[in-house]
């Protein structure tokens, strides 16, 4: 290292020793705003450099032995490999248009990422002139936009250098990444073994997106503070928690007539459990998957379309296969929908499209399926109305209130 060089390290060592010795609570709310700035800046700067050096650093890994030289960089310095490699790919396929910018603090790491790899999403055979061109417009625009701006802008780079060229391009570039998705296509199940199981899929993201518009019909309407599981607000809940409620809710409430024929029928799953049980909402049940339910779970689950209750008696005979009358008709739930104009819940602004029919008088014990007799509920609560915790209270007027069990 040059002693010029080795000069330029230790002034920018010293100035930062300089810096720290000033406590920032001293700093008006504008130093501190045009600190945190010009830091940015220094920082990127700094980045340009190291990406700089690394890049002609090769002989590095030869002298020490290291797998790379990032590998050896990540050990000197306790680095995340995956870090040092990411500024070793963009000292590599960044070129000096992009390192300039990061030397003049124009251009920060995250928003380089996303020039080079829009860069390398364009066709090999590009004129290297309008690849030049794209270049300089990411670096342009990265002085208005974001990383997230800079990768919607890059996906649609072809269109601003080369329009007449877009379309075909933008096609194979769909037709290879669909190819791509399918081929990871992936869905595993594990049983925890403590009541709940993980699910792990990956899909091709136009697929995803859909899935996450149909939990988003049951996540996003807003509820009120009426208490939600486990007595929280239901708005309180994380977000993965309640697209798992959303997902489970999405399974419940599938229209079995349209799913595939399984076995000769139409796919459903049928809870077994003894009539006393069923009257006195107390005992277990089992699942043609082989699953074990509470009485009360199973008394919701009846109300769905997707569960035949298969009722036995004292010696164990089928008594009932799921009546026809078991539930309730198309037209009985239109007839709800313009009735109760959503979930009938005290304060529950869920609308009627996205509401489950229920039985005031439960199925099992006796309750008709007839208009008079169900009203809407959401599936939250649904699931609160069979729940044992709760007592609920179905009012002269249509609405539907609850109280913890003490």
């Amino acid at each position: 290292m040059s002693s010029t060089y080795a000069a330029s390290l230790d002034a920018v060592e010293h100035a930062l020793d300089d810096l720290a010795t000033i406590a920032p609570d001293y700093r008006s709310t504008s130093e501190k705003k045009d600190a945190l700035i010009r830091l940015s800046r220094i920082v990127a700067r700094v980045e340009a450099e190291r990406i700089r050096i690394l890049g002609a650093a090769d002989a590095i890994a030869v002298e020490t032995g290291a797998r790379s030289t990032a590998h050896w960089l990540a050990a000197e310095t306790r680095d995340g490999i995956g870090q040092v490699r990411l500024r070793e790919k963009l000292a590599r396929d960044g070129g000096e248009p992009i390192t300039a910018a990061m030397g003049a603090g124009a251009v920060n790491v995250a928003q380089a990422r996303e020039i080079v790899d829009a860069l390398q999403r364009l066709p090999k055979n590009l004129d290297p002139e309008l690849r030049a061109k794209g270049e300089a417009y990411l670096i342009g625009e990265a002085a208005h936009f974001g990383p997230p701006e800079l990768r919607r802008l890059g996906q649609r780079l072809l269109e601003v250098i080369a329009p007449e060229d877009a379309d075909e391009a933008e096609y194979q570039r769909l037709l290879a990444e669909d190819r791509r998705a399918r081929a990871v296509t992936r869905l595993t199940f594990r049983d925890r073994g403590d009541g709940s199981g993980d699910l792990h899929a990956r899909i091709p993201m136009p697929v995803l997106n859909r899935l996450r518009t149909y939990l988003e019909s049951y996540t996003s309407p807003r509820r009120g503070p009426l208490g939600g599981a486990l007595g929280d607000d239901v708005d309180q809940l994380p977000a993965s928690r309640r697209r798992g409620e959303a997902f489970c809710a999405l399974l419940e409430n599938l229209p079995t007539n349209r799913l595939p024929k399984h076995g000769g029928t139409a796919t459903s799953v049928m809870v077994t459990i003894d009539l006393e049980s069923l009257r006195t909402g107390t005992g277990i049940a089992e699942t043609s998957t082989e699953d074990r339910l509470t009485a009360e779970q199973t008394r919701r689950l009846a109300c769905q379309a997707g569960i035949i209750p298969v009722v036995l008696g004292g010696k164990g005979e089928i008594l009932d296969l799921g009546r026809s009358k078991r539930l309730f008709t198309g037209p009985q739930r239109k007839a709800m929908a313009l009735r109760d104009r959503g979930c009938t819940a005290d304060g529950c602004s869920i609308p009627a499209a996205w509401c489950e029919a229920h039985h005031q008088q439960p199925w099992s014990t006796g309750g008709k399926t007839n208009l008079a007799h169900g009203k809407l509920l959401c599936p939250f609560h649904h699931h609160r109305a069979h729940d044992p915790a709760w007592q609920t209270h179905h009012h002269a007027n249509g609405s539907t209130t609850f109280h913890r069990r003490t």
